[in-house]
């Protein structure tokens, strides 16, 4: 049985891993240069790029001859 493809190419895919790191990592390093809660928009970014790869990697696990609807 062959994989699905995602909806991201592999170089979609890496920049999405890199975006989601570099926002995971800034958070708490503006956590503690900054006074104010500017730094939960890192987290938000954060959990939004992680959907978008999580999504993707169910893409990518479904049968190719799988209906999306299925």
């Amino acid at each position: 049985m062959q994989q699905g493809s995602g909806f991201l190419t592999v170089r979609q895919r890496r920049l999405a891993w890199l975006g989601f790191l570099l926002a995971a990592v800034q958070a708490p390093v503006s956590a503690q240069l900054v006074a104010d809660g500017s730094w939960l928009f890192s987290i938000c970014v954060a959990l939004m790029v992680a959907t978008v790869i999580i999504a993707d990697d169910a893409a990518r696990r479904r049968p190719a001859d799988a209906r999306p609807g299925d």
